[in-house]
């Protein structure tokens, strides 16, 4: 292949880099005619609203609106149990009490603070392991009379919202084969995604009534359709336009900017009103990285068979649902890791608390479930004193095995786990030793893990792709994907150049997604974009074959099967230099004396997802998702014994992505992904007190990593083909990040030489661990 496996430059690299790319907010910067949007949160987690007072604030010239929220609908994805502006009650710290519209945002910012809030302080559900006692106080009073999916069962009167079950085979039977069992609790609470562009969305209701939205989201087509449900607006006459993204890691999957950006624009009369979050805002306001508590139990043979996983995972899905149903249920459909285990009981819950509220993160919810069954792998492999990439290795799920979900595998729905850990092993040098004494305070300690993600995404997820040709015969390629970062639609064009045989640079790729004349594709989220869009845009291609082949016949006089396409050209295949350019038939072909056949050239295609199945409510019995992406980690770090610090050296990735597409893109996915991984593992995360506020809501006090502090990244790649995919490729985008903290996590548990089993891993946790306090 001449395109498909090379290293091709981005198609917006170039605007990026000069600063020419435009994003939401900068479409509208100067711009005198928008008006500005600000926020009123609240300082409490959780308080009742005696009184919100905004005399003093309509005093500020230039404030156009004041709103709060009654009257408002409830919003949210799969349970719709969040309005959009808080009333009654604050159930998070940093939610939205008031929303003010004014002419410029300094003077909105000056009304908000003249708004006065009356509270009174209720009490504070903390964790999702307070929030499921007995006697904790709810988060919602009456969770079962929100509208919800019809596959969405909460618990009444808790704050449960959701339990996902997975019921495997026996677990009698599987204590009973055991001769080694082990049980340990895991956890972490939620953190932020730190997305450089923060979000920001503009809305403008027209005169005849079409809804307008320019919004940095991931999900376009999502925007589009909750608007009109929530508003009870036509859907076609909602356009939502979304150009490029800068960064969104699933936190921008969630519609929430929008829905003040439309409401506020319906409070000044249809006018363009621009709502952009300030940074505190995009960290604690809006959706965040889930939180968790995991209770494990393992049993196994002396051998090192695993035999039995009893689970229970509470997920922290803070004040409202939106997507932490399914964020637990993605957990629960992969809850084992990539082992086969016969049998299997798991119970996977989404829980309220007085937190901000759960989106996905990148992986979604599989970094997070890994980080508690890898760990509790490493303290399996210390009781059997066995080496732990062992333990994994003859572990490993394959073909013919079943999935927790009961799926049967085979070489092309899964990956090859066992080649992934042996080529990282090998990289590693594993077998050289875990530990190292590097002097008397520094030692040098190896941790592994192993991951695996299926998709978990609806069974009727769909994609689009339309391809048109210009007048020099190069091509337009038009997908719903948003480019978050990825360069995915770099790789729709490797994809498309490799098919017709053509330049890549005779491509040309629209980056913005305008949902009015950009064809659907579901989200921009769990690594299904090349998937999905590549799917649709090959029967594009294919239906742009047969067109061009068509009129080139009639004109040449030749059967169609006689043609072959190349370099832009259409041509016989026993004499290729009798032919016709792209140019000259994309547009309809003329013959000499005038007569003209065939016409313009539009190439189309669409995906839908194939063979998925709903998900059994007792057993979790199902087929979640097309394929399984698996890889094999591992963490080399330097420990200092005397005070707790540390370095990460080396951090390995090996993963089987069916076929690489772009090695440079995809090498440079899984090195941004680790670099995140390693962050959430050793440093990210909120800080609550005891009322639930969130202590560090800015970068100042709120830790990511910083560019000198990372290590060297070895990245390999294993290839074994996903037949239903394109040229054979798995998903690549969240893959690298998931196994990090586990192997942090199992790395610094040998060199502190106690069981860390909680995140982040901060020379403090590691010294009161280890001092037992």
């Amino acid at each position: 292949m001449k395109t498909i496996g090379k290293s091709v430059i981005r198609k917006e690299a170039e605007d990026k880099v000069t600063g020419k790319a435009k994003y939401t907010d900068d479409k509208y910067a100067g711009d005198l005619k928008v008006l500005h949007g600000r926020l009123l949160t609240s300082p409490y987690a959780h308080a009742r609203i005696k009184s919100v007072n905004t005399e003093e604030a309509w005093k500020v010239r230039g404030v156009r609106a004041i709103i709060t929220g009654e009257g408002l609908p409830l919003t949210g994805e799969e349970i719709r149990d969040r309005p959009p502006i808080a009333v009654d009650k604050v159930r998070y710290h940093g939610e939205v009490v008031a929303l003010v519209v004014a002419d410029d945002p300094v003077i909105a910012k000056r009304a908000v603070s003249y708004i006065n809030v009356e509270y009174d302080l209720l009490p504070v559900v903390n964790s999702p392991t307070e929030a499921v006692q007995e006697g904790a106080p709810l988060v919602h009073e009456n969770v079962e009379e929100y509208d919800r999916d019809e596959d969405i069962h909460p618990i009444p009167r808790s704050n449960i919202s959701n339990q996902m079950k997975i019921r495997k085979g026996n677990m009698e039977q599987g204590w009973s084969l055991s001769e080694v069992t082990i049980e340990s609790n895991f956890s972490f609470s939620p953190s932020d995604h730190t997305a450089m562009e923060t979000r920001c969305a503009v809305c403008e209701i027209k005169a005849d009534g079409y809804v307008h939205i320019e919004t940095s989201s991931q999900a376009p087509f999502m925007v589009k359709k909750l608007i009109s449900a929530y508003f009870d607006i036509e859907v076609g006459k909602i356009v939502v336009d979304t150009p490029l993204v800068g960064g969104g890691y699933g936190g921008k999957a969630s519609v929430f900017q929008e829905i003040l950006a439309y409401i506020a624009s319906k409070a000044v009369g249809g006018r363009a009103v621009k709502v952009l979050h300030s940074r505190e805002e995009d960290m604690i306001t809006t959706p965040c990285h889930v939180g968790l508590d995991a209770q494990i139990k393992l049993g196994a043979t002396r051998n090192g068979k695993l035999k039995a996983a009893r689970i229970q995972y509470l997920f922290d899905g803070g004040a409202y649902s939106d997507k932490a149903v399914h964020l637990s249920r993605a957990g629960g459909v992969d809850c084992t890791g990539p082992y086969e285990i016969e049998h299997i009981w798991c119970d996977s819950y989404a829980v309220y608390t007085n937190h901000p509220f759960a989106s996905p993160y990148r992986g979604f919810s599989h970094s997070e479930v890994l980080f508690a069954f890898e760990r509790a792998m490493d303290i399996l492999a210390q009781e059997l004193n066995m080496d732990p990439l062992h333990l994994r290795r003859i572990n490993a799920i394959g073909p013919g095995d079943l999935t927790p979900t009961q799926v049967r595998l085979n070489r092309s729905n899964v990956g090859n786990v066992v080649e992934c850990i042996d080529r990282v092993k090998e990289l590693s040098k594993w077998d050289e030793g875990k530990i190292e004494e590097i002097n008397e305070r520094i030692i040098r300690v190896k941790g592994a893990a192993c991951l695996w993600k299926n998709s978990t995404i609806p069974p009727d997820s769909v994609s689009g792709a339309i391809l048109t040709f210009n007048e020099d015969g190069s091509i337009n390629l038009i997908s719903g994907v948003v480019e978050i970062g990825t360069g995915t639609k770099t790789v729709l064009a490797q994809m498309l150049a490799e098919r017709l045989k053509m330049d890549i640079d005779q491509i040309h790729v629209r980056m913005k997604v305008d949902t009015q004349t950009t064809p659907e594709h579901w989200k921009t989220v769990a690594s299904r974009g090349t998937f999905m869009a590549g799917r649709a845009l090959l029967e594009a291609a294919n239906d742009v074959i047969c067109q061009l082949k068509e009129i080139t016949a009639t004109v040449l006089r030749s059967r169609v099967d006689d043609l072959d396409i190349g370099d832009q050209r259409v041509f016989l295949k026993e004499d290729p230099s009798i032919g016709l350019h792209f140019k000259e038939i994309a547009h309809g072909y003329t013959y000499p004396n005038g007569n003209s056949i065939g016409g313009q050239i539009i190439g189309r295609g669409n995906y839908i997802l194939q063979r998925m199945t709903y998900l059994d409510q007792e057993t979790g019995r199902g087929n979640p998702g097309p394929e399984w992406s698996v890889g094999a980690q591992v963490v080399e770090v330097e420990f200092d014994r005397r005070d707790y610090t540390y370095r990460v050296v080396k951090l390995y990735t090996v993963l089987d992505v069916g076929k690489v597409l772009n090695f440079m893109a995809a090498r440079g996915q899984v090195t941004g992904a680790a670099s995140m991984g390693l962050a959430f593992a050793s440093r990210e995360t909120f800080l609550f007190d005891d009322l639930g506020r969130v202590l560090n809501p800015q970068l100042r006090t709120y830790r990511p990593i910083h560019y000198k502090e990372h290590p060297e990244y070895i990245v390999e790649f294993v290839e074994t083909p996903h037949i239903d995919a394109p040229f054979g490729a798995r998903g690549v985008g969240e893959q690298g990040l998931l196994g990090i903290p586990a192997a942090l996590g199992n790395g610094l548990s040998t060199a502190a030489n106690v069981s860390l089993n909680q995140l982040p891993l901060i020379p403090e946790l590691i010294w009161r661990t280890k001092e037992g306090k």
